[in-house]
């Protein structure tokens, strides 16, 4: 039997969700439904020509035409696809420490619309996530111009992300933390702290690729 890894085990949870909550359910994800999402997520899983879109600009409209595509299938044959695991060239097959935030974020876009507010974690998903943002973080505040960005968590860990003249100090877990990174500012439950101009700057930050 595979070892459940906090991968595993969130894209597990998310598909259980996506076949109770049915297509039309609604996502964090601006205009998205769960049937965009389950579309979204074959892509990924399984065309590898889509995946460069998915942080390049400019080719976000080769990705947007393969999930056209997807989205036209029944969102059961989506979800089974899913479910029957990535395909053999998949860069879910890279690991599945990579494809933590992806199956992460995505979860709670779709729990959060149905139970608001965190949830219980481990210290396992929490320490894999805290991992990803240190790999990943500098990346996705790139365009945050003018502001320092450090993360601090509830149990003592500290990293700066980048530096700016108007200085915040994002804390929360670092689940929280991931979902404030990935745009998800609104539900995340996360303390910004700083002089009143740097905390208004960091809510409107761009974040992202």
């Amino acid at each position: 039997m595979a070892t459940t890894t906090p991968a595993r085990a969130e894209r597990a949870a998310l598909l259980d969700l996506l076949q109770r909550c049915g297509p039309t359910a609604l996502t964090l994800c601006e205009g998205w439904t769960t049937h965009d999402l389950a579309a979204h997520l074959v892509v990924r899983d399984g065309q590898p020509l889509a995946l460069p879109g998915l942080v390049a600009p400019p080719l976000h409209g080769v990705t947007a035409a393969f999930e056209r595509r997807a989205r036209a299938r029944p969102y059961d044959e989506l979800v089974a696809a899913l479910q029957a695991g990535p395909p053999l060239v998949s860069i879910a097959r890279l690991g599945d420490r990579a494809e933590l935030h992806e199956w992460y974020v995505h979860h709670e876009d779709v729990r959060r619309v149905v139970a608001p507010g965190p949830r219980e974690t481990g210290p396992e998903l929490e320490d894999a996530l805290w991992g990803r943002l240190a790999l990943m973080g500098p990346g996705l505040v790139a365009r945050a111009k003018g502001l320092g960005i450090t993360l601090s968590t509830p149990d003592g860990r500290s990293r700066r992300l980048r530096t700016g003249r108007a200085q915040v100090v994002l804390h929360g877990a670092p689940s929280e933390l991931a979902l404030w990174l990935f745009g998800r500012r609104v539900v995340a439950d996360v303390e910004v702290q700083g002089e009143p101009q740097a905390v208004a700057l960091a809510g409107s930050a761009r974040l992202g690729w």
